[in-house]
C-alpha cells in the first residue's frame, strides 16, 4: 500500500468536512487513441496539445455520509442537475472506490462547468474527468493530512482521470502529452500520461487552435461506443501500426520544426479517424457537410497563401484549426472572410497551446 492510500478501517476524525475545486482543460488529439484493450488499455499510444481556454471548473464540496458503505452524491452541471452524467460519475466513483476508500464514508456535492459546449467532439469528458480526478485527489490528500511530491500526485490522478476517460489521462498535463507504452521510452505508461519531454521547436511552443463550431449538438454516437466498435475491426491491426508509425513522425517533426510533415501527419491522423468510424460495423459518421466544405477551403486556402495552417478533427463535426501565433491576422482573416458561415450561430473558440489544470481552492 502506497503511503497516499487509506486503510478501509480509517477513522475520519478530522478533516471530515472541506471544499476543493479544480480546473482542468480539454486537450485535442494529434495521435488519435481509437481502440482499447483490457480495462480503459489504449489500443495504440496517442499524442496531444493541451489547451488553454477550452476547460471544466468543477468544485467538491465533502462530508460524512450518512449511510456509509455506499457511494453517495449530487451532481450539478451548470446549476442544474444532469441525470446522463449523474450515472456516469456514479459508475466511474464506484470503481475507483477501492482506490479511494474514503468515497464510501463521504458525501459528496459536485458542481461542474465547461466554458464549451460538451459531448459535441471536443473532448469535454477529458476536462471533465480530469477536474473531478484532480478533486479526489485534493480531498484524499486533505483528509489524510499527506502531502504527495507533485510528480506522485499528478500521476495517480492521471491514473484515475484514464478511468473515467481515456483521454482525461493527458489533460493532467500541460503543453504536449503521450498516453500509452512507447516501446523506446521508459517513462511512459498504458495506466497513466505523461509530459513530452523531447524538445519541442519554437514554431510549436505558441501553436493557437480556433475551434470552428460546426454543430454544437450532442453526437449521435459516443466516444465509448466508438471504441467498443473497434473490436473485430477489420482495420485494428493495420491501425496500431499506422499510429506508432506517425507517433514517431511527429515526435521529429516537433523537434525539428518541419511545419510541412507536421501538416502531413496531423491530418491523416484526422481523416484515419473518422475513416475508422465509418468502416466500423455497423459504420457510422460524425462530420457533416460543413466539416468537409470547411477542410476543402483550409487546404485551398494553404495552397494559395502558404500559411502553416492545419486541421485536426476530434471524435465530432467541429474543425480544430491549429496555426503560429505569428499568423493570426491572417487566419483570423480568412476565419471571418470564408468559413464563420459554416459555423453554428456563426461561433467559433480561440484557444491555444495551454499549460495544464490550475487548483482553484
Amino acid at each position: 500500500m502506497s503511503k497516499s492510500e487509506i486503510p478501509k478501517n480509517h477513522q475520519y476524525t478530522e478533516n471530515a468536512r472541506g471544499t476543493v475545486s479544480w480546473r482542468s482543460p480539454s486537450n485535442i488529439a494529434l495521435i488519435k487513441y481509437w481502440g482499447k484493450k483490457g480495462f480503459q488499455i489504449p489500443s495504440n499510444p496517442s499524442l496531444s496539445m493541451t489547451l488553454s481556454d477550452s476547460f471544466t471548473e468543477t468544485l467538491v464540496k465533502y462530508s460524512l455520509t450518512q449511510n456509509p458503505g455506499t457511494i453517495s452524491f449530487d451532481f450539478y452541471f451548470e446549476g442544474a442537475r444532469k441525470p446522463q452524467f449523474g450515472q456516469k460519475i456514479a459508475t466511474f466513483l464506484e470503481t475507483v472506490s477501492d482506490i479511494f476508500p474514503f468515497l464510501k464514508n463521504f458525501h459528496l456535492e459536485i458542481h461542474s462547468r465547461n466554458t464549451f459546449p460538451h459531448s459535441a467532439g471536443i473532448a469535454s469528458s477529458a476536462s471533465a474527468m480530469s477536474a473531478l480526478a484532480l478533486c479526489l485527489r485534493s480531498i484524499e490528500q486533505q483528509i489524510t493530512g499527506i502531502e504527495n511530491e507533485n510528480d506522485e500526485f499528478l500521476k495517480k490522478a492521471s491514473n484515475i482521470a484514464r478511468i473515467g476517460s481515456g483521454s482525461a489521462s493527458r489533460s493532467i498535463y500541460g503543453g504536449y502529452a503521450t498516453w500509452g507504452k512507447i516501446a523506446s521510452w521508459e517513462e511512459t505508461s498504458d495506466l497513466f500520461a505523461s509530459t513530452l519531454k523531447t524538445n519541442i521547436h519554437p514554431v510549436f511552443r505558441d501553436l493557437r487552435d480556433t475551434i470552428l463550431i460546426i454543430s454544437k449538438n450532442e453526437k449521435l454516437v459516443s466516444s465509448r461506443a466508438g471504441h467498443g466498435l473497434m473490436v473485430n475491426h477489420p482495420f485494428a491491426e493495420a491501425r496500431i501500426i499506422q499510429a506508432n508509425h506517425n507517433l514517431h513522425e511527429l515526435l521529429e517533426y516537433l523537434d525539428s520544426g518541419d511545419f510541412a510533415g507536421f501538416i502531413k501527419v496531423v491530418e491523416n491522423e484526422a481523416l484515419t479517424l473518422h475513416a475508422l468510424m465509418m468502416a466500423s460495423n455497423p459504420g457510422f459518421v460524425l462530420i457533416q457537410p460543413g466539416t468537409l466544405q470547411v477542410i476543402e477551403k483550409i487546404r485551398d486556402f494553404r495552397k494559395q497563401t502558404g500559411a502553416n495552417v492545419v486541421f485536426t478533427l476530434d471524435a465530432g463535426p467541429n474543425v480544430h484549426l491549429l496555426y503560429p501565433k505569428h499568423q493570426t491576422k491572417l487566419v483570423k482573416d480568412f476565419i471571418n472572410d470564408e468559413l464563420i458561415g459554416f459555423c453554428d450561430e456563426n461561433k467559433f473558440i480561440d484557444d491555444k497551446l495551454g499549460f495544464g489544470p490550475q487548483k482553484l481552492k
